[in-house]
């Protein structure tokens, strides 16, 4: 593949199919790995306090952590394509240890932020195993596999803010980043025994590499209209999950960050639905899966806006709002993977760059909705983002005729 010039073409089947146990593995991986990210979230309050600085500067630790899994994934995650992945891999699995256990001992915020920034860098793991998997999963089962391996992705963004909850809340947050970095060393061995070879076809250079970024976003509209589709989504995810401990705290509800994370656990089942979102995308197709993901978006908030003050009502928002992200995410994703086979760590990450890119906007944007409007205006933001997403999928990157179908 040349960096002037990309074509969809038809994926390859694999040789063999794609074992159930390494299935398994990988979507523990993921879980466990993107956790890293989120452990934050539930802590804000108690990092501000520890550090005494307010909650706005606080929700900075969220929004430094997704800007560096961003950088990673812009500058890092497309190697996927150019050297063996499981080497990759571990050496990001080590990073992410040292970074963790740097967070944890951190004796300023600043140190913290500086660890937070490099946690994220370490922590893109699974976006260098998602492509590996759609590399070996067979044409036809692609969706349901990449839709199962994002359920422990899925499972560990919002499984994260329970355990982190809870940890924070009984053992201090110290306590949460220095057992994250035991799990990554770990997890870092198990991949070691465990995790194939995979050897990537592209042999230019880094240069060129990353200049294919720019032609693949350059020719493919429908790679774009996904990103754009996927990182308004994930922004109007963000709001919500940044400024949760915020209302929980406050009246009416005065919850410490045990419940806060709890609400991840709550989430949790909502990420079951992820391989039913990519057997969807097989056969009935991703458009229709992102349609009905962005309207459970908008009800959740719906939902969450009239009954802020009611715990029933965050509860079905909570659960709406995952469901509907994980479909549209899990559709974009099994779409950009049958595009161009040999360049899916750089589909992949041209996607997910967007995608994070609206995740730490989406944390700006909630710290500073929640400053001033509270809650209605954490709502408003998230509904919002969420527009844009309808938007980009009716209008964005398609023919006339398209959109009549669409």
């Amino acid at each position: 593949m040349t960096s002037s010039s990309v074509s969809p073409s038809a994926p390859s089947a694999p040789a063999h199919a794609l074992p159930t146990s390494l299935v398994w593995l990988m979507s523990l991986t993921c879980g466990l790995v993107v956790a890293n990210i989120y452990y934050n979230q539930p802590l804000l309050g108690e990092i501000g306090r520890s550090f005494g600085v307010a909650e706005s500067q606080a929700s900075l630790v969220a929004t430094i952590t997704q800007v560096g899994y961003t950088l990673c994934m812009l500058l890092v995650v497309p190697l996927g394509d150019k050297l063996e992945r499981k080497r990759l891999i571990l050496i990001m699995q080590l990073g992410a240890a040292l970074c963790m256990a740097a967070a944890a001992w951190a004796p300023s915020f600043g140190v913290l932020l500086g660890a937070s920034l490099l946690i994220g860098v370490c922590s893109a793991v699974p976006q260098l195993l998602l492509p590996m998997a759609a590399h070996l999963a067979p044409d036809e089962d692609r969706g349901r596999i990449v839709g199962q391996i994002m359920s422990g992705l899925l499972v560990g963004i919002l499984l994260s803010r329970t355990v982190s909850g809870y940890v924070g809340a009984h053992l201090g947050w110290r306590t949460m980043f220095g057992g994250g970095a035991a799990a990554m060393v770990l997890l870092g061995a198990v991949l070691a025994w465990r995790l194939p070879t995979d050897r990537p076809n592209f042999t230019g250079s880094y240069a060129s590499l990353m200049t294919s970024l720019l032609t693949l976003t350059r020719q493919l509209p429908l790679l774009r209209r996904s990103a754009l589709i996927g990182g308004t989504m994930f922004a109007g995810f963000s709001v919500f999950w940044t400024t949760l401990v915020f209302l929980l705290e406050g009246a009416p509800y005065h919850y410490h960050s045990d419940v806060a994370g709890f609400f991840g656990l709550i989430g949790a089942c909502g990420a079951l639905a992820a391989p039913l979102a990519g057997k969807t995308a097989d056969t009935r197709g991703p458009d229709f899966a992102i349609r009905i993901g962005i309207g459970l978006a908008v009800l959740a908030y719906g939902i969450m806006f009239l009954g802020s003050s009611y715990i029933a009502a965050l509860v079905v928002g909570v659960i709406l709002l995952d469901v509907g992200v994980q479909a549209t995410h899990i559709s974009n994703q099994s779409r950009i993977f049958s595009l161009i086979p040999e360049a899916r760590s750089r589909l992949n990450t041209v996607y997910m760059t967007a995608y994070f890119i609206g995740g730490a906007v989406g944390s700006l944007v909630g710290g500073w909705a929640w400053t001033h409007g509270r809650w209605p205006g954490v709502c408003a933001a998230g509904l919002g983002f969420v527009a844009l997403a309808f938007l980009a999928s009716r209008m964005y990157g398609r023919s006339s005729a398209e959109k009549q179908v669409a």
